[in-house]
């Protein structure tokens, strides 16, 4: 029998015969994994697997490459989040990107305590910024990260104003000549820098989303709906 302890976020979870369900988390040092826990769907168990619900997990197999069954204890629940549309279209963005970025049992320490936090951001104020820096980790964990230190053709580090949609790297204002209708506008929120309009903002989703849709293999289907829904109340402010 294969067995181990971690400390996990819900990112899923579906019913599983009459009274089990199962979930999906993201673990600290077990990345994603999927399992069943008995009781799941249960008048007690119910409440406490909610999305982005933080947990202390036992997992239990005979063999690595079964599902394997979970017995979960609450450590803290973001319910709270669910009475604020925008937070909570927040929240089912990041589960949601969680699920078509990462591989399974595939363990991503960083990225897992950025997630937390982030997570944990959801409630103050100004967190939209916090997500598009969150997606542009994603990009790396993807195998792209974006180049925003330097022009790609000057190599200057002043007056960035573009992004390549090919390359992903930075351009000058003054190197992008006749090309520039053909580039991404760089917000200063993408680079971290000032405060982070909306309208910034949804230019910097707007980047990082097309990336992500090329360098992930979604087998042509589109990013989850979920991450558009957080732009259309994004863009209505």
């Amino acid at each position: 029998m294969l067995e181990w302890r971690d400390e996990g976020a819900l990112l899923s979870v579906r019913r599983h015969g009459e009274s089990a369900a199962i979930i999906e988390v993201f673990t600290a040092a077990h990345g994603r994994h999927m399992g069943v826990v008995r009781g799941g769907a249960s008048r007690r168990l119910a409440p406490v697997l909610q999305p982005g619900a933080q947990l202390d997990l036992t997992w239990k197999a005979r063999l690595d490459e079964h599902m394997g069954a979970f017995t979960v204890e609450p450590l803290r629940a973001r319910t709270g989040l669910f009475t604020d549309r925008l937070a909570l279209a927040g929240l089912n963005a990041i589960c949601a990107m969680l699920h078509v970025v990462l591989p399974e049992r595939e363990p991503h320490v960083g990225l897992w305590r950025e997630s937390i936090e982030l997570m944990d951001a959801l409630a103050a104020p100004g967190w939209p910024a916090a997500y598009l820096r969150w997606e542009m980790r994603l990009l790396e964990e993807a195998g792209f990260g974006l180049d925003l230190t330097r022009c790609a053709v000057t190599g200057s580090r002043e007056d960035l104003a573009f992004v390549s949609p090919r390359t992903g790297r930075a351009v000058g204002r003054g190197a992008a000549g006749d090309w520039a209708d053909r580039l991404f506008p760089l917000p200063l929120a993408l680079l971290g820098q000032g405060p982070a309009s909306g309208p910034e903002v949804r230019q910097g989703l707007a980047i990082t989303g097309h990336f992500l849709a090329r360098e992930l293999p979604l087998a042509g289907r589109p990013l989850p709906e979920a991450r558009a829904r957080l732009i259309d109340l994004l863009a209505r402010g």
